[in-house]
């Protein structure tokens, strides 16, 4: 991968993980998470103003993906209310760089080296292996386990879908403008009329973090919508998910959370394979 593709994707990662970071404080997801995407797709909406339209082969593939992403959104919520973070969103985010290797290949066409196939499998396995942080006990609870890896499913899905949308638009900006611009407003109906009743207190107290954590989740995706126009789709997605680890680091700096050998393990694991994504070509 190019040194100022793979460069945008890191930075695009770290973003993501301080917006994570942010939901894991607050207490209640559904209001955050609403009032994050809504900040930032706002932007996204503003900004359709002075980009081209996308190709109309792309509109297809920017309604699926606003689907997609109302799927993982309610997958993700499902699996934190069933289990706990550390369990589920490691194999929710592990286990999606892998199915989109396995359709970027079977369905796309995209040829990937033996040595690429390696460094998105270590990246996979490294970071699912962070659910086991409190032993195997973790993966006793089928429900979670569903939810997270349904959530893996559409995260794969929607990146597959943005992916190869962003290329038949001619102008991987404007998907990315109209495509963000539209996935927030579902979620934030839904956030409205599930707790309208307290909402506003709520807004007042949140809406600082929640814009910058919008701002910071806008720039994340949008850059990995780009990437995904320059280089392989699946390794685009593998790089991205690097942001479960700057997530680990931020909570072990931050939230003063314990830095176990799984966790050492892990990150060591999934560097490994950033790096084989860095040195290596397709």
């Amino acid at each position: 991968m190019e040194a100022p593709v793979f460069i945008i994707v890191m930075v695009a990662a770290v973003f993501h993980a301080t917006w994570n970071a942010f939901i894991k404080i607050d207490g209640n997801r559904l209001i955050f998470m609403a009032l994050m995407l809504a900040i930032g797709g706002t932007g996204a909406l503003i900004s359709t103003a002075f980009l081209p339209l996308p190709s109309p082969e792309s509109w297809p593939y920017i309604a699926l993906s606003v689907l997609l992403h109302q799927g993982y959104t309610i997958f993700l919520l499902l699996a934190y209310r069933f289990g706990d973070l550390s369990h589920v969103y490691p194999l929710a985010r592990g286990s999606a760089p892998l199915v989109v290797a396995l359709f970027s290949i079977t369905l796309i066409g995209e040829q990937l080296s033996f040595h690429s196939l390696i460094a998105i499998t270590l990246m996979g396995v490294g970071i699912m292996s962070l659910s086991f942080t409190r032993g195997a006990q973790n993966l006793r609870n089928p429900t979670a386990v569903f939810f997270a890896l349904g959530t893996g499913l559409f995260i794969a899905g929607y990146t597959l879908t943005d992916g190869v949308g962003a290329r038949l638009a001619g102008n991987a900006h404007s998907y990315s403008a109209w495509m963000l611009g539209l996935e927030w407003i579902p979620i934030a109906v839904y956030a409205y009329l599930r707790q309208r009743r307290n909402l506003m207190p709520r807004l007042v107290k949140i809406w600082k973090p929640a814009a910058l954590t919008g701002l910071l989740s806008l720039a994340a995706y949008w850059a990995v919508i780009w990437a995904m126009t320059v280089a392989p789709i699946a390794l685009v997605a593998a790089l991205r998910e690097t942001s479960i680890i700057f997530a680990l680091i931020l909570g072990v700096v931050f939230l003063k959370e314990r830095l176990s050998l799984v966790k050492l393990t892990a990150t060591f694991t999934t560097l490994i394979g950033a790096i084989l994504i860095k040195l290596g070509r397709t």
